[in-house]
This record gives structure tokens, C-alpha cells and sequence, in this order.
């Protein structure tokens, strides 16, 4: 492993945020970056500093869980990391943590719940895929109840948009938020979900975050 990699650390709590998406990201991104995984116990600032970027993922839960893995002092390292230009990627769960009642990382910018717009495609939860345009292309990308960014377009970043043209994933700044799951592992369109086998991306997805994560590394 070349020690000039960036060096990335990457949130685990399962389900919350699942040992299967840290894999699918772990997966993505090794070739580029060292990634370590570390727990609600870990966060500190000195943890922090020995990282270029934190990766905050989805997995099985409610985002209001939030409350329980993060006490004011790790909650003020994130939001102190980030301030001081450190990277933070939100999937998912980590989107959602982004917003205004959580982390509040990202200004004029509401992470919502995307089955709750009027607009939305899907509206229910439950793990599908997601029609979406990533960077002028389309895509059919593992969603499960993901998040959508509303607000005033003109302050983030558009990468990737929804079916109804609402923003899927963004950077502002420092911060990168996906909605769907662009990390998402072969098995999981053949193993729980096997209605989706005919929709396996056959790995692109994973160079699609991979490009992501370098475009955000760079801003």
C-alpha cells in the first residue's frame, strides 16, 4: 500500500450504518485512499486530524439514531473537523446527518427524505432502484428511502439529480452527499433482493463514487 495515499476515515455502526456499506465503499475506494473504520467511541479530534476525509454511510435505521452515537463533545469534533477543512462524505443515513437538525454541515440546503416529495418517483421505503442522471448520464442506481437536497441550487454543486430533476448528490464546499447508494455490492441484487437482479450496475457505480470522492478531495 503506497503510503501517499489520502487517508480516510469511515464511520461503522451496524445496521445503522452497516458493515455492508462500509464494505461496498471500502471496496470503491481502496485502490485510491486507506480507509479505516472506526466507531461512535472512536471520534475525538485528535482521531480526526490523521484523516483527509470522514465517510459517514447508510444502512438499516432511522436517522434520528443520530441522537444516540453522537454526545456533544464528538458531535463538535465532526462539526469542528469539517470547519477546519476537513472532507466529509455523507451516503445515505450520512446524508440525512448533514442536515440542519443533525451535524448541520451544509447551509441553505435541506436534506430531505425523497419518497415524502410530490414529485418523487418512489414513495415508500423499501430497497429498489432509483432512475437518476449522474453527470449527464443516466443511471439506475440501489436506493432504500434515500435523501434529497432542496434549496437554493446555486450554493452546492449538482453531480447527480433524481427522475424529477431534484438533486440526488451534491458538494458544497467541503461536503459531499449522495442520496442513493452508489457503494452497492453485487449480493445485494441477488441475495435479498432478487427482484433487482437485472438492474447490477457490474461495478460502474463504484467508479462513479470513486470519481465523486476525488472530485471532493480536490475542491
Amino acid at each position: 500500500m503506497s503510503n501517499n495515499k489520502k487517508k480516510i476515515a469511515l464511520f461503522q455502526h451496524h445496521p445503522e450504518c452497516s458493515e455492508d456499506c462500509c464494505n461496498g465503499i471500502i471496496m470503491s475506494l481502496e485502490a485510491n485512499y486507506h480507509l479505516q473504520t472506526f466507531s461512535p467511541q472512536a471520534i475525538s479530534p485528535e482521531f480526526l486530524k490523521e484523516f483527509n476525509m470522514v465517510v459517514f454511510p447508510g444502512g438499516i435505521g432511522d436517522a434520528s439514531s443520530f441522537d444516540s452515537f453522537f454526545r456533544y463533545k464528538s458531535q463538535k469534533a465532526v462539526v469542528e473537523y469539517v470547519e477546519g477543512g476537513g472532507k466529509y462524505l455523507g451516503i445515505c443515513m450520512g446524508a440525512y446527518w448533514a442536515g440542519e437538525y443533525y451535524f448541520d454541515l451544509v447551509k441553505d440546503v435541506d436534506c430531505q427524505q425523497y419518497i415524502k416529495r410530490d414529485t418523487a418517483d418512489i414513495k415508500r421505503s423499501y430497497a429498489t432502484t432509483a432512475p437518476c442522471t449522474w453527470e449527464g448520464e443516466p443511471q439506475d442506481m440501489f436506493f432504500y428511502d434515500g435523501t434529497v437536497f432542496v434549496g437554493d441550487n446555486s450554493k452546492f454543486d449538482t453531480i447527480a439529480t433524481y427522475q424529477n430533476n431534484e438533486p440526488m448528490a451534491i458538494i458544497q464546499n467541503n461536503v459531499g452527499l449522495i442520496g442513493c447508494h452508489p457503494e452497492s455490492l453485487h449480493y445485494w441484487y441477488t441475495e435479498p433482493y432478487k427482484y433487482l437482479e437485472d438492474r447490477w450496475h457490474n461495478y460502474h457505480h463504484h467508479t462513479l463514487l470513486l470519481d465523486f470522492v476525488d472530485r471532493l478531495m480536490e475542491d
